[in-house]
């Protein structure tokens, strides 16, 4: 097939295109570092004979989506915007990474079912995008297949994020963090790039809309995190919490993934203590 790949050098993509080029497809990678804005339609409309788009591209960050939020709504929207439109004209398929889109949990685990409600930019970002995606389907019969990841982790992820933080700093022999209440469902990134590819090499119907969790089913606190990683060193690592709280803080996240285990015959692989070994 003919796959072509927004943020192909980012985080998850660096996982999956060698996976992809491991079975043959032929690839179009795209990203700034190919020097294609996929914000702007006049630079990505002559893209043709796409069988696949697999959209990874976007702002992610949270705490700079409330620094600079104009940027994260243009480039997250404008850029699956486009790659709808690029479906489109193909009858293309579209593979769209969101995040998680449910808030603070009216229950758990947290089925594809649940209330989806932004708590923050980036995941407004989000929510607003998987709208476009379902109207791409109901008024086009674009086929799309939706990703809610709740909390992705691995070797190379961003170093402002939790984990590789806390990593860092446990190298450096003193952890330090605001708070250490959160509970979270990690899922390894080579986990999730399994994912994916199941999904583009799932034979489908010609049509259809599917959103699934990404998760392990278990959470994890803040605390738990440190602790796990303070005994995989060989060494006295000091560690202080300073209790300061974020803002539209959600305590705890479980995702089901029964849906995801039935239909793309998908599990998750990595466990979590080997995946923070690996990290280190």
């Amino acid at each position: 097939m003919k796959i072509l790949v927004t943020g192909y050098s980012g985080f998850i993509g660096s996982y999956l295109i060698p996976r992809l080029k491991s079975v043959d497809h032929e690839l179009v990678l795209l990203d700034m570092k190919t020097g294609v804005d996929i914000c702007d339609w006049e630079q990505v409309k002559h893209f043709s004979d796409i069988d696949i788009i697999v959209h990874l591209a976007n702002l992610s960050f949270i705490p700079a989506s409330y620094e600079n939020p104009k940027r994260f709504y243009e480039t997250n929207y404008l850029s699956t915007l486009n790659m709808l439109e690029l479906c489109r004209l193909n009858n293309a398929k579209l593979i769209f990474f969101s995040s998680y889109v449910y808030g603070k949990p009216e229950y758990q685990p947290i089925d594809e079912y649940h209330p989806v409600q932004a708590f923050n930019p980036y995941a407004q970002t989000k929510v607003i995008s998987e709208s476009l995606c379902e109207g791409y389907y109901r008024d086009f019969k674009v086929p799309i297949t939706i990703f809610r990841p709740f909390n992705i982790y691995g070797k190379g992820q961003n170093p402002d994020f939790l984990i590789p933080t806390i990593i860092r700093q446990a190298k450096a022999g003193k952890i330090e963090i605001m708070d250490d209440r959160p509970k979270r469902d990690y899922i390894h990134v080579e986990d999730a790039v399994e994912a994916l590819i199941k999904a583009i090499e799932i034979k489908n119907e010609s049509s259809s809309l599917q959103i699934f969790n990404l998760g392990s089913g278990i959470s994890y606190s803040v605390k738990e995190v440190v602790e796990m990683v303070q005994k995989l060193f060989d060494m006295k690592i000091d560690y202080l919490c300073t209790h300061k709280i974020r803002l539209n803080e959600v305590l705890d996240t479980v995702a089901d993934i029964s849906k995801i285990k039935k239909e793309l015959h998908w599990q998750p692989k990595i466990l979590f203590q080997d995946g923070l070994k690996s990290m280190i």
